[in-house]
């Protein structure tokens, strides 16, 4: 059999507005942006069957969910460019699910309520990201061999919900005697002899960032790829796109109940420190992934192969415990409403039992046997289905995709799946394929998003997770029959019904743009107002302020809106930007329209001694909003060695 590929790469920025637009993740109205730590990439990879056979495309973008708005943009200027090669049925859009950026880009109405309604912004920018990272990656398309490794990683990841869990029968539980998914796994791409690209899936949630933190970050995950990536391989994320010579993306599998936060608590574990937490979760999981990436293994063997369905989850037929049973519309958990060890939802509500809402509830059930047979013991409190005829609330025609490449299998699920979902999910898919159950994966988070998937047993806890189950106990069977239906109609050649389209939702109302900008006290735009000393040795932190303008006047995708530059015999050269660790980016607007932007770099152990300086660029807003650039520059000083 064949081990030849095409592969082909590409990796493009995301990031929406860093100013004023709510945080999407936690649901807290007040997260709103204020700056940046880590800038957000997508990362697109093509693999592809030579001789003009199938091909998939898979984007892994740093964002907190992905919504099928944003999916169907992205086809639209694909299909624009390319014709019919990639489309519905063989691209997967997933994300690593940072709770630290911009939301306002969905268009169920749900999702911008803590966003301060839809900012078209940001769903620019992440349309604009997605579809220059693939296109990049199309025209990377070049001859590759692939390997596929496993590991395990014990200290990145926690049970949140163990009551839960332990609510699985023995034969489940023991696949995780420690209560989390270990697995790690790596396709990694060849070129030559030389590792050029690689994904990585492992569970683990990207809270290692908390709901107080208000600059954009990519989270663990995300320091995962930046540190493989930029520090280690060197990649400019400036420079010319297409001559980037190594991608790595840190996807999501099943981490619906796998939280980053070792101690139980938000920003705890390893350290107290939220910023550390991220670094140390990320940079585990990269050593985890380079260890594979010189693992020994032939070469990935077997075509490329792809299905997709829609199925209409408020309303699918299953046999469950050897019974008929029938998914509901969708229900919001009082459970749902407390939040986490992630960090606390709203007061007045508690995981488990909620007496007011569950005896409320009870009504209902009596009512309706069908609702109690699917939702019960849940404290019902949002009608999803029922808000859904007034206005796009939640989304409940939902995509499941099955994806091959040579021996892996992805199945694309567009929730949040525990781990023993996510392994009935494979068990099911392993099954009808013969294929071997470390080889298949549980691809959460993808194509769209329809809150948690859990086990029948785990929903009866009625944690976080179970209220958070919209479609009610049956949810995970009907997605398993789902998959089992794309299982068998990729094992026998055939082609999968494609069921029924979600409706095309028009965009929302879009958030209140902010006022023109203005500097106060005779200020100029970019002038500084708090400088530099004039010394500082490897490991201080260097802070500036500027007298600056509103962020989303242009969001600088692509580029930066600071740069660190040392002094050179030829001039001036940035050594860091806003996408670099090093540095942080925090934005402030006072009352009166003026805003202050505070720049810092904390300098790297390896920096060289030299003269500095840091330039922040910034765009102005006049009265009828119209951008207008200026650039502040820093007064010079001094790093020892």
């Amino acid at each position: 059999m064949s081990t030849g590929y095409l592969v082909g790469r590409g990796i493009a920025d995301v990031t929406g507005e860093a100013a004023g637009c709510g945080m999407l993740g936690y649901g807290k109205a007040h997260q709103t942006t204020a700056g940046i730590h880590l800038r957000l990439r997508c990362r697109s990879f093509v693999i592809a069957e030579p001789d003009d056979g199938k091909r998939v495309l898979i984007a892994v973008a740093e964002l907190p969910l992905m919504f099928g708005g944003v999916r169907r943009a992205v086809l639209q200027r694909l299909a624009e460019r390319f014709g019919s090669l990639y489309g519905d049925q063989n691209v997967m859009l997933t994300v690593t699910h940072t709770h630290c950026g911009p939301g306002g880009y969905a268009h169920h109405r749900l999702y911008n309520s803590t966003t301060h309604g839809f900012h078209p912004q940001t769903f620019g920018a992440i349309v604009d990201g997605i579809t220059e990272s693939a296109v990049l990656a199309h025209e990377d398309l070049g001859p590759a061999e692939l390997y596929l490794t496993h590991g395990e990683l014990h200290d990145a990841s926690s049970n949140r919900s163990p009551t839960a869990f332990a609510r699985n029968p023995e034969a489940d539980r023991a696949v995780f005697p420690l209560g989390i998914d270990p697995q790690t796994t790596l396709l990694r791409f060849e070129r030559d002899g030389r590792v050029t690209g690689a994904i990585n899936w492992f569970a683990t949630h990207g809270t290692s960032m908390t709901n107080t933190n208000q600059l954009i970050s990519s989270d663990n995950k995300g320091y995962a790829a930046y540190h493989w990536e930029r520090l280690v391989e060197g990649v400019d994320y400036l420079g010319d796109p297409a001559a980037v010579n190594f991608v790595a993306a840190f996807a999501q599998t099943n981490a619906g109940d796998m939280s980053p936060n070792l101690n139980h608590r938000p920003g705890s574990g390893p350290t107290e420190d939220e910023f550390e937490n991220t670094r140390i979760i990320g940079k585990r999981q990269y050593e985890a992934a380079a260890r594979l990436s010189t693992q020994q293994a032939p070469p990935a063997a077997g075509g490329v192969d792809y299905r997709l369905a829609y199925i209409d989850l408020s309303d699918v037929s299953v046999v469950a415990d050897g019974a008929q049973h029938r998914t509901t519309k969708p229900f919001a958990g009082a459970a749902a409403l407390a939040g986490t060890d992630e960090g606390r939802g709203f007061p007045g509500f508690r995981q488990g039992r909620n007496p007011v809402w569950d005896s409320m509830s009870q009504l209902a059930y009596r009512l309706s046997p069908r609702l109690r047979d699917g939702q019960a013991p849940k404290g019902l409190v949002a009608p999803g289905g029922l808000i859904n005829q007034l206005t796009p609330f939640v989304q409940e025609r939902v995509p499941v995709q099955l994806i091959r490449i040579g021996p892996l299998y992805l199945v694309g699920v567009p929730g949040e799946v525990t781990i023993v979902a996510g392994l009935r999910l494979r068990r099911t898919v392993a099954a009808v394929l013969g294929a071997d159950l470390g080889n298949v994966l549980t691809a959460g988070y993808s194509n769209d998003y329809i809150h948690y998937v859990t086990t029948p047993e785990e929903y009866l806890e009625q944690r976080y997770e179970g209220g958070s189950t919209l479609f009610g106990r049956w949810e995970l069977p009907a997605l398993q029959q789902a998959a089992r239906n794309l299982a068998t109609a990729m094992r026998d050649g055939a082609a999968a019904p494609q069921g029924p389209l979600p409706p095309q939702l028009p965009a929302p109302r879009s958030a209140r743009r902010a006022a023109g900008d203005r500097v106060a006290d005779g200020r100029a735009f970019g002038e500084q107002s708090a400088s530099p000393q004039p010394d500082y040795r490897a490991g201080d932190s260097v802070r500036v302020q500027f007298a600056g303008a509103h962020l989303g006047s242009n969001l600088h995708r692509g580029g930066t809106y600071l740069h660190v530059e040392r002094s050179e015999t030829s001039g001036w050269v940035a050594v860091a930007d806003d996408g670099d660790w090093s540095t942080t980016l925090r934005w402030q607007r006072q009352q009166n329209a003026c805003s202050t932007v505070t720049i810092s770099w904390t300098i790297p152990g390896d920096a060289a001694a030299g003269r500095y300086r840091i330039r922040y660029y910034g765009d102005a807003a006049d009265p009828a909003g119209s951008p207008h650039p200026f650039t502040g520059t820093s007064t010079e000083f001094d790093v020892h060695a």
